[in-house]
């Protein structure tokens, strides 16, 4: 039966298969299964959906359960921001002046184009964002306007700034300093040992505060930036503003490494420095002199390498040219001029890689016989005594010296007070003789007792029968000005003749660096011929060479040269309320070649007056031959009057250049010369001595761990522009390294030259160039400048592509060309050329330094910064950000450790 139901349930099975795929056809199988599992599919998915909303129900259900209802302010804030915001109303002042707002509000809208809409609009095309930072950055600027019209801006300028530029000064002369008594040359030449000891030196001055970590390290620059710029926003945001911390650290950052930075970057590069300097020079000459002086005293090969390259460029196209007639003797001489700086620099080159670098002074030394100055001369020129007096003192002869000058300052402070006592008497007023003779009595013996008396220590060695004669006479006769004259005699005479002073200083190293001083050590012309570029030249290009007034006072003059001098013109000069004549002189001068020189200067009555009194001193058989025409007092500016003074004095001109009385009185011809010479007349040696002193004090020199404000002198006249002259003098030519008597010297020439130029006048100039450079037309031009430079036409200037090294090398000699070149002759006739040289180069050395560089910007702008809010502590908030610099933590131990000891 099992078998028989089997059979029949395949059988049918079979029948059924047949069946269907004879009705459906072969592939309805297939659809079948296909069928099948869609019908599956589509139930599980059914019942996930199914699930799944129902949990989520579920789960909402039990969320709100267990939290508090919705609040209404919650509702309302959000349908407030479904409704359309409302616009914001921009007002476009600034800073109250339209000339300014107009340029400013271009520069807001080209930085906000620049610097962000290109993202934003790529998060929204929302403008609320926009229109806030708008109004923000205007908030901030109407601030920033108020608060500067409120400060008064001239002490800034004509102090503070002064004063921070001449402290970074000091740092890097410090600094130099230290390296230079290293013993190792490649630690004194590399830069990191530089900056090292700059920044050693920065906060031994500075002591709380050293930002070496600030100018040496990116991060920590942008940290500073950030710090600083998040406390001036909030001085100049809105409170909402500022405590919005989006909206603040998103202007924090554009205005720290978008605006700060770049600019520190910008200024402190040494290349734009250079360029700087030779664009604000630009109207100056060239000084050929200059140039070849530089070429000469750089320690940089590379700049020899670029001139040179520079100049083989030259030489190429002038050979090139094909040229004739007159041309040709133009361009022969450019060759020459070329082919002469060509060797300059290859002989300079040869000596810095050959490492045989000599002194130039001890160079200079070795050619030829160095010239003669008589000591007379030395003692009333102020360059040339202060290297006597270095000399003297390790000799034991300062003392000797210091007598002569007191001497000569009591003679003129006796004649001074004498000629006021007669002139009152004949005015008829009342003053009392006796104060007058008891005043020179005490000066007299102030005299005796500190040089000449026993206990006078130390003592000048005369014999004692002239020291007792003068005792006599200062115990029984009133003091005349020539009581001195016989002791006085002696003591020059001893200078002049023992071998240990005058005779031994003329072969002494100081001698030499004096005659480099008075700019009297000349390096001796390039002779031959470059055999490898077929042209010879012979001597310095420049074609002649200009004597100077030092030669001239020492002897040097070609005496046979004819002189011929008279006045040409005269005239009436009204200065600070005082009237003078002054009279025009065309000299001649016929040298032994036949050629002429020409040139004219300008002297006072009272410049004849003194080289007069001069030279009759000096000379005293010249008194009874020549007569210089008296003074009047009244109507002494008429023109007929003028015109008889100009005929009296040319006369006096004639007889005193006449050939026989030059050949009569041959030393002479230094003193013409020094009065004819073109350039301001140097009062004698009366006028010398009455700067000086009757007593010389004895001064310690000043502190230098400090500020150079803190040593500012109170008893100066209140003068701006002397205070910071002197300021930056001591600072930029090194003064403090000078005795205390030279340097007073140099003030009181300064001073009177200053008064004598400008007098009070300058004051006002300054004040008034204050207030033009801060006028709205001023500022109004500098944005316009700032928008034009970094968005000319209107579009975002690219950064400009760092020029190539030999470049930068000529621009290097063309700034230290262009510094050397402007310093007046008269200044280096007070301080010394050589002195001058070394003042220029050291601040051009200075700014060839980027770390340095940065420094001093951050200096600039933290002044800039006390200065506009002088009522915050901002003095203190820069202590705290330097404080991190592990040189502060490391001095700070150093004197509590020495506190201890």
């Amino acid at each position: 039966m099992f078998a028989e139901a089997s059979l029949s349930i395949w059988g049918w099975g079979g029948l059924g298969v047949v069946l269907f795929l004879i009705t459906f056809g072969p592939f309805a199988i297939f659809y079948l299964a296909f069928y099948i599992l869609c019908f599956i599919g589509g139930g599980f998915v059914v019942l996930l959906l199914f699930g799944k909303i129902n949990s989520e129900k579920h789960l909402e259900r039990c969320e709100h359960s267990y939290l508090p209802s919705t609040q209404a302010a919650i509702l309302k804030v959000l349908e407030e921001m479904k409704t359309e915001s409302k616009p914001i109303k921009i007002d476009r002042r600034l800073t109250g002046s339209s000339i300014i707002d107009e340029p400013l509000q271009q520069v807001i809208q080209f930085a906000l184009r620049d610097y962000i809409q290109y993202w934003y609009y790529t998060l929204s095309d929302d403008e609320t964002f926009l229109l806030e930072i708008r109004q923000t950055v205007q908030n901030a600027l109407v601030e920033f306007s108020t608060r500067s019209k409120e400060v008064d801006w001239q002490p800034y300028f004509t102090t503070r700034l002064v004063d921070d530029f001449a402290t970074h000064l000091r740092v890097f002369r410090k600094a130099q300093e230290r390296l230079n008594e290293r013993e190792d040359p490649k630690q004194r030449d590399a830069p990191d040992e530089l900056l090292d000891s700059f920044f050693e030196a920065e906060v031994e001055m500075e002591r709380k505060i050293c930002r070496d970590v600030v100018c040496t390290s990116r991060k920590d620059e942008e940290g500073y930036l950030r710090d600083l710029c998040e406390v001036l926003l909030y001085l100049l945001l809105p409170p909402g503003d500022f405590h919005s911390k989006n909206m603040r650290y998103f202007l924090r950052e554009v205005l720290a490494r978008g605006v700060l930075l770049p600019l520190i970057n910008q200024l402190s590069d040494p290349d734009y420095i250079n360029q700087f300097i030779i664009w604000m020079i630009r109207d100056s000459s060239c000084n050929y002199e200059a140039f070849l002086n530089i070429l000469k005293l750089t320690d940089k090969a590379a700049e020899l390498e670029a001139v040179k390259d520079k100049v083989l460029e030259e030489l190429q196209y002038l050979r090139s040219l094909d040229t004739g007639g007159d041309d040709i003797n133009f361009i022969k001489n450019q060759i020459n001029s070329l082919l002469f700086v060509k060797k300059v620099c290859e002989t300079r080159i040869q000596r810095l890689q050959s490492g045989k670098e000599v002194d130039a002074l001890k160079l200079a030394a070795n050619f030829g016989k160095l010239c003669v100055i008589p000591l007379e001369h030395i003692l009333v020129h102020n360059i040339a005594l202060q290297f006597f007096m270095d000399y003297m003192q390790p000799m034991g002869g300062q003392a000797i010296l210091f007598f002569w000058l007191t001497v000569e300052g009591y003679r003129v402070t006796a004649q001074q007070q004498l000629e006021v006592l007669q002139s009152s008497q004949r005015d008829g007023k009342k003053q009392s003789s006796q104060t007058t003779k008891g005043l020179l009595r005490a000066a007299a013996l102030g005299v005796y007792d500190q040089y000449l008396s026993e206990k006078a220590s130390p003592r000048v060695e005369v014999d004692e029968a002239s020291v007792t004669r003068l005792a006599q006479k200062l115990n029984k006769e009133d003091p005349t000005p020539e009581i001195f004259d016989e002791i006085q005699k002696k003591v020059y005479d001893m200078m002049l003749r023992d071998e240990r002073f005058y005779p031994s200083f003329k072969q002494h190293p100081l001698y030499v660096r004096m005659l480099a001083e008075l700019d009297m050590l000349k390096e001796p012309s390039y002779m031959g011929s470059d055999h490898g570029d077929g042209e010879s030249f012979n001597g310095s290009p420049t074609g002649s060479i200009n004597l100077s007034l030092d030669d001239l006072s020492s002897g040097s003059v070609d005496e046979s040269a004819q002189l011929h001098a008279f006045i040409s013109d005269t005239g009436v000069c009204n200065e600070h309320g005082k009237t003078y004549a002054l009279y025009t002189l065309t000299v001649i001068r016929k040298n032994s070649d036949g050629s002429e020189d020409i040139w004219k200067t300008y002297r006072r009555y009272s410049d004849f007056h003194d080289f007069h009194m001069r030279i009759t001193e000096q000379f005293e058989s010249l008194g009874p031959i020549l007569k210089l025409p008296g003074k009047k007092t009244f109507n002494n500016m008429d023109r007929e009057f003028l015109e008889k003074r100009k005929k009296d004095l040319n006369a006096y001109l004639q007889l005193l250049l006449n050939p026989e009385m030059v050949k009569a009185c041959p030393m002479l011809i230094p003193y013409v010369y020094d009065f004819l010479e073109n350039k301001a007349y140097s009062k004698g040696k009366g006028d010398f001595a009455r700067k000086v002193p009757p007593l010389i004090a004895k001064s310690d020199i000043d502190p230098e761990h400090c500020r150079v404000s803190a040593q500012l002198d109170d008893n100066v006249d209140d003068n701006i522009p002397l205070r910071v002259m002197l300021l930056l003098m001591d600072e930029v030519f090194d003064l403090k390294e000078r005795n205390q008597w030279l340097r007073r010297n140099i003030k009181n020439l300064l001073q009177q030259l200053i008064k004598a130029t400008y007098g009070d006048t300058i004051n006002r100039k300054i004040v008034d160039h204050v207030d033009y450079m801060t006028s709205p037309e001023q500022v109004s031009d500098y944005v316009k400048r700032f928008r034009d430079s970094y968005w000319p036409n209107g579009i975002l200037a690219e950064t400009p592509p760092r020029r190539d090294k030999s470049l930068r090398m000529r621009t290097r000699v063309a700034a230290k060309t262009t510094l050397l070149g402007i310093m007046p002759d008269e200044l280096k006739h007070i301080i010394g050329a050589e002195t001058t040289r070394k003042g220029i180069l050291r601040v051009f050395d200075m700014f060839q330094h980027q770390p340095l560089n940065r420094r001093l910007a951050c200096v600039f702008l933290e002044g800039f910064l006390e200065t506009l809010f002088p009522q915050y502590k901002f003095p203190e908030l820069f202590v705290k950000l330097h404080s991190r610099s592990p040189r502060v933590l490391r001095y700070s131990q150093k004197l509590r450790s020495l506190q201890k000891r």
